[in-house]
């Protein structure tokens, strides 16, 4: 799974356009301690309320929380809750780039879910349903044309609240193809014809069965289902989801892969469907072959049903989890740049000196180890800045790393002498040594302290550098030579 990490740091170069029906998430939550003596029902003392951006909006907001700048273009109504959606979208950050068209007399889809401690006793909607005007499609279709140029997908988040009609699905998947640019449908309904010329529809395992007609309980009749829709709809692939069982990626070639569920515990599935499509589309905008895009999806599901409620996944979650069966037990070690900078700062609070040292550790050998242990020596925690496989291609070519990151990184992390592994993505630790101001820097004396990346920085705040003895006759290059024939 490792190999899927090298479009986590290319999704925040991505644009994708999501245009579908954003609807408003209200929660109420309070206590019942009595029943109502005007009917047999529970009364409800509200304690506190909260709101969220749900359907389509969902989809964008997990596209912002992977990292993807959303282009986000939906219907709201002239009222109270169409502007707590702009409101919110302001507050996600999805305002830039986003179109929200305002449609008089039209109300804004509103799902009020009402709480007493972690029970849900109702669900109230107020929402309208029929198709969106004749004017307000067409701002929606030049609202999509206009962004296709900066955006390297497109997802029509369909939830059948009446913004995308057959006929503005039909203009949006033609400019999309036009431009070049995949186009990934949550569908809805049971009629994917509507869907022709789609790159990708991702139905749940309900939804193919309604669309299809046929039995869907196991692999061969999953496979069989979405064969039907690519004949019969003119879609070129199919990306099904089916909860504890993975997702299955049919294409209109006859590439059949089913994937395993990737959830360690399930607490919540609620919009599990909304991160999948978000992770998809923008695996597929990052130039991800389908089946890595899928790959993605499917850990990125996997996650987010592990949280409660309507959640996001970010970027360094999906890493972890590419990396969580390798990493095993020496997992606690390796961590984000933002968990590590938050542990750096405990440890300092404790008086603690903090190093730091960096490298490929391809193939790790005695120099590497005696360059820890000396590093170690030199401070109370000693944080390693790890090069991922990416960097480590651009510096020393497409026939390295040996091992993946992932299998560096949980090398590493059994050694004692080290107490964090962080993964770095650039050729340099510059912007690591810069977030996490180590008190100590180490390198090989191969280098002096003037070609020390990082060292001006260090020493500008009283910082200390040092430069490790070497292991002579060690080398990774070397050890690779000697394998040669």
């Amino acid at each position: 799974m490792s190999d899927l990490s090298r479009y986590i740091d290319a999704l925040s170069a991505t644009h994708v356009l999501c245009v579908g029906d954003v609807m408003l998430d209200r929660f109420v939550y309070g206590s019942v301690d009595r029943i109502s003596p005007e009917a047999p029902i529970p009364v409800l003392r509200i304690t506190r309320t909260t709101a969220m951006l749900g359907g389509a909006g969902n989809v964008a907001a997990n596209l912002a929380a992977l990292g993807c700048a959303p282009h986000f273009v939906s219907v709201v109504g002239d009222d109270e809750a169409g502007s707590a959606v702009m409101r919110l979208m302001v507050e996600s950050q999805l305002a830039d780039g986003s179109r929200m068209v305002t449609e008089r007399e039209r109300q804004t889809t509103v799902k009020t879910r009402f709480f007493a401690s972690s029970q849900q006793l109702l669900r109230a909607d107020s929402e309208t349903v029929t198709p969106i005007s004749v004017q307000s499609a067409e701002a929606v279709l030049a609202a999509a044309k206009a962004g296709l140029a900066d955006v390297g997908a497109v997802i029509l988040s369909d939830y059948g609240k009446g913004v995308l009609s057959d006929a503005l699905i039909a203009r949006i998947i033609k400019a999309a193809s036009e431009a070049g640019r995949p186009v990934v449908v949550d569908p809805k309904g049971d009629d994917y014809r509507r869907y022709r010329g789609a790159t990708v529809i991702t139905p749940n395992r309900k939804e193919l069965a309604q669309a299809t007609g046929m039995d869907v309980s196991t692999d061969e009749e999953v496979a069989a289902a979405a064969r039907h829709l690519l004949e019969t709809c003119g879609i070129h692939s199919v990306v099904a989801t089916r909860s504890e069982q993975g997702m299955t990626v049919v294409t209109a070639d006859g590439r059949i892969r089913h994937l395993p569920a990737e959830a360690r515990e399930v607490f919540d599935v609620s919009g599990a469907g909304d991160t999948a499509v978000a992770a998809l589309a923008a695996a597929l905008a990052a130039q991800a072959p389908l089946f890595d895009a899928a790959r993605l999806a499917n850990v990125a599901a996997g996650i987010v049903v592990g949280k409660v409620g309507t959640a996001v996944v970010r970027g360094h979650e999906i890493l972890e989890g590419l990396h969580h069966q390798e990493w095993v037990r020496s997992e606690a070690k390796v961590v984000t740049l933002e968990e590590a900078h938050e542990l750096v700062e405990r440890w300092r609070r404790r008086g603690l000196r903090v190093g730091f040292t960096n490298g490929c550790f391809d193939l790790l050998h005695p120099g590497h180890v005696s360059l820890l242990a000396q590093a170690r020596a030199a401070c109370d925690r000693l944080v390693v800045g790890l090069n991922s496989d990416a960097s480590i291609k651009r510096l020393k070519g497409e026939t390295r790393p040996v091992q993946s990151e992932a299998a560096r990184a949980a090398v590493l992390a059994s050694l004692a002498t080290v107490d964090l592994v962080v993964i770095f993505a650039e050729d340099t630790p510059l912007n690591l040594i810069k977030a996490l101001s180590p008190d100590v820097l180490v390198k090989g004396a191969d280098y002096t302290i003037d070609k020390v990346v990082g060292a001006d920085v260090v020493q500008s705040y009283g910082g200390r550098v040092v430069l490790a003895n070497l292991e002579r006759g060690h080398s990774t290059t070397n050890t690779i030579a000697r394998m040669r024939p």
